[in-house]
């Protein structure tokens, strides 16, 4: 019936048979599915439900079949799914557009699944991607099911009321992708019964309700055995508030992507790229958060900056660039477990690099900068004050005033005294001079 879910329940009372039907708009029904006192289906909505005669009830098509029809298109073409919202039959693309505004009306399509570990079918045996969104299917049916799922590699189940999860012995074994969304989880320890899935490489868990993450199997440093696999894990619109969530997915040995807006923790620090530069700098082996692929230029820039930005910490917790004096306090290695390995990657912090968190004022973002051009030694080096958030283009702006020549021309470079014997390109025109990490007393080389 167009615009209403059928329950499936044909009852018999006052005479004849009629069909038990909850709207999509509620407004249309008159009852949550009961009669003079017996509750013959339920409704969500308290006044969704009808009673129709069967003869009343029109079922419609599946969409296929609707589009053949409208489109003169015979059941022999080959059906075929292209890119976005097309449909392509034979020769012929269709396009269908509103879909997402229809979805919102319409009310979940309840199902009943088996109840027992009866379930022998081999009709799936060759299904490898299921949805069951909003079916109100609990994880303990999911696991009875799974049986008849032999080969599935990724699972929808969003919207669906799932609290508590179960370890899925012998079944669910080759699933690459889960997507347990808009399922309000009762903590982030359900997680740790399905961590054991070997195969498992994508898991969404969006708008779960979860607060916190936690591997117990790894101390800092160290790599869980949970989750081996899992290459992208999409956590955002949660109630994680502290960061040591954060720290504890460098512990995912295989976790390349990361989805994490939308949570209190990201509220505790307001420059958003200082935000990004913390995240980056905590989990190593990330190449894409929040769908932005991570620069190997963007990872040493948030890491050096993390190792100058809590380089007071260190020292005020115990640590030192004698590594025979340098203890820091657990408190401090729990705050900032990666601290320890950045100190060995580019060397412990020295004390002009110490700037802590300073007060965004405008002498405290100049950066003093030598500017010089290696191959026209006619050229006297030049001293100029810089903003550290000028992009590199508005840097080749003031070097074409400066040298007469077209910026589109210019190749950019700088060496540090951090980085000895290294020279790093400032190859991309829309980023800042401190997405670089360039700092005052650096040098900028200039090239045409």
């Amino acid at each position: 019936m167009a615009g209403a879910t059928s329950n499936g329940i044909i009852n018999h009372f006052f005479s004849g048979i009629w069909l038990g039907v909850e709207w999509d708009d509620p407004q249309r029904g008159k009852h949550d599915g009961s009669y003079e006192g017996t509750q013959y289906f339920k409704c969500r909505h308290p006044k969704g439900g009808s009673f129709i005669r069967p003869n009343k009830a029109n079922f419609g098509v599946d969409f296929l079949t609707a589009v053949k029809d409208r489109y003169g298109l015979n059941d022999k073409q080959d059906v075929q799914y292209g890119t976005g919202n097309t449909v392509v039959f034979g020769t012929k693309t269709v396009e269908f557009v509103g879909m997402d505004s229809v979805a919102e009306q319409q009310s979940e399509n309840k199902m009943r699944f088996p109840s027992t570990s009866t379930f022998t079918s081999s009709a799936f045996s060759n299904l490898k991607i299921l949805a069951l969104n909003q079916t109100e299917i609990t994880w303990t049916e999911v696991l009875l099911c799974a049986q008849g799922w032999p080969v599935l590699e990724e699972l929808y189940l969003s919207s669906n009321s799932i609290t508590v999860l179960e370890r899925p012995d012998n079944v669910l074994q080759t699933l690459k992708l889960l997507d347990l969304s808009d399922n309000q989880l009762l903590d982030g320890n359900q997680l740790h019964l399905i961590a054991e899935l070997p195969r498992l490489e994508q898991l969404i868990l969006r708008n779960t309700g979860i607060s916190s993450i936690h591997f117990p199997d790894a101390e800092f440093g160290c790599k869980t055995k949970m989750f081996p696999l899992l290459k992208r894990l999409a956590i955002n619109d949660n109630k994680i508030s502290q960061w040591s969530s954060i720290n504890e997915l460098d512990k995912l040995p295989s976790l390349r992507a990361l989805q994490c807006n939308n949570n209190p923790f990201m509220d505790t620090e307001k420059n958003p790229e200082t935000l990004i530069q913390l995240i980056i700098a905590k989990i190593s082996q990330l190449e894409v958060l929040n769908n932005c692929e991570i620069l190997p230029a963007e990872r040493r820039g948030a890491e050096l900056d993390y190792r100058k930005i809590f380089g007071k910490d260190w020292l005020e917790a115990g640590g030192h660039w004698n590594p025979e004096k340098n203890k820091p306090s657990e408190e401090f290695l729990a705050a900032h477990p990666r601290y320890p390995t950045l100190c060995l990657k580019y060397g412990a912090p020295e004390e002009g690099e110490l700037k802590g968190r300073q007060p965004l004022t405008l002498k405290n973002q100049l950066l003093t900068l030598t500017i010089k051009c290696p191959e026209k030694p006619e050229q006297k080096p030049v001293e100029k004050k810089l903003p550290e958030s000028m992009t590199i283009q508005k840097v080749k702006g003031l070097l074409y005033r400066l040298f007469k020549i077209p910026g589109s021309e210019l190749k950019l470079s700088y060496e540090s005294s951090k980085l000895e014997g290294k020279e790093v390109e400032l190859d991309n025109d829309l980023k800042p001079l401190q997405f670089y990490s360039i700092e005052s007393g650096d040098c900028v080389l200039v090239r045409w």
